[in-house]
């Protein structure tokens, strides 16, 4: 029996961890958190439909109650070497080499070390961690989850921003791409504001907005009709902190072709996604890393769960920005793949 990893433990390598021991393959799934689907729980709903985001990460969690499913939780995978690169020659029947998965060894191994979201701190001039009122779309998300959105000193806010493309199609941070889930999950974060709190004024700024999705042009339009938010296409190029812990903004109205100053009691950025830590270092030593530091598969439209180092599968956001349902259908197009080469 052949011996697989799957490293990270979330929709991709669940799923595909679970598609295989269910048919008998025996799969080490290495975790570096404490739980797995951290990039789930911390989520309040899910778009398009506002599913609950616990109740979702307890029904994939459940995927994990299988005997042929040993889980590794608060195990960083550091080392990920084929045994060419890694000073032996060993290889398994197939003549494919052996992968070197820290100190263990795999016939097999799946690379689904997912996204880290972008660092707010880098946008000085939006200024995250110095001024109260400036948020990131993960606290909001926590706000939301919480039913507790609140200002600086404690009180419920009267106007809320919402930025979009923060850390995304950025020259400054060096993403030029786009990070897909941004601008649908500002309209999303706007309904539930105006859900919690109706008469509170909420602003959305964006480039453009890309709702790509099914349902999601129809939640954009919801959002407009039924709750009244407010969409400017414009950028914010400066925020500061006035004297009662509010929020002031400088901003262009591009489609007027003005400049306009506003205050609000919250700006909440819609950080982007980028290449985790772990995507970028295990991505390098097995030579497989490309633009933007995510993992590169061997072709983006016939073999895309499969890499150009043999025996070495890539899934989920560890390749690129994904939705929660890509990433799930990733993961399972990825043990497609594993299966067939079985």
């Amino acid at each position: 029996m052949k011996q697989i990893a799957i490293l990270g433990a979330g929709p991709a390598g669940i799923e595909a961890a679970s598609l295989l021991a269910s048919l008998g393959h025996p799969v080490t799934l290495y975790e570096k958190e404490s739980e797995p689907l951290g990039n789930i729980t911390d989520k309040a709903f899910l778009f398009p439909n506002f599913a609950d985001a616990q109740e979702v990460a307890v029904t994939m969690r459940a995927k994990l109650d299988n005997p042929n499913i040993t889980l590794r939780c608060n195990t960083e995978v550091t080392q990920l070497l084929p045994s060419y690169i890694a000073g032996f020659q060993e290889e398994n029947l197939t003549g494919t080499p052996v992968w070197k998965v820290n100190d263990e060894l795999y016939d097999i191994v799946l690379l689904a070390t997912g996204y880290t979201p972008f660092d707010a701190h880098r946008k000085e001039e939006l200024g995250y961690g110095i001024y109260p009122g400036v948020h990131t779309s993960l606290e909001m998300e926590k706000m939301i989850r919480e039913k507790r959105i609140i200002n600086s000193v404690g009180d419920s806010p009267k106007r809320i921003v919402f930025l979009q493309c923060v850390g995304s199609r950025d020259e400054k941070s060096g993403n030029h791409y786009c990070s897909k889930l941004c601008c649908v999950t500002a309209v999303k974060q706007a309904i539930e504001a105006k859900k919690q709190l109706p008469y509170c004024e909420v602003y959305v700024f964006y480039m453009d907005l890309r709702m790509w999705g099914q349902g999601f042009e129809e939640m954009y339009r919801t959002a407009q009709q039924d709750y009244g938010v407010n969409f400017i296409r414009g950028r914010i190029s400066e925020a500061g902190g006035t004297f009662d812990g509010r929020v002031q903004i400088k901003a262009e109205d591009t489609l007027l072709g003005r400049p306009m100053k506003m205050t609000s009691d919250l700006l909440v950025l819609m950080v982007g996604m980028e290449a985790s830590k772990g995507t970028r270092e295990l991505a390098t030593q097995c030579r497989i890393c490309g633009e933007y530091g995510f993992a590169q598969s061997k072709d983006p439209h016939l073999h895309d769960c499969q890499s150009d180092a043999p025996g070495l599968y890539v899934a989920g956001a560890c390749k690129r920005p994904m939705t929660l349902s890509d990433s799930i259908n990733d993961g399972r197009s990825a043990a497609y793949e594993i299966l067939t080469s079985l």
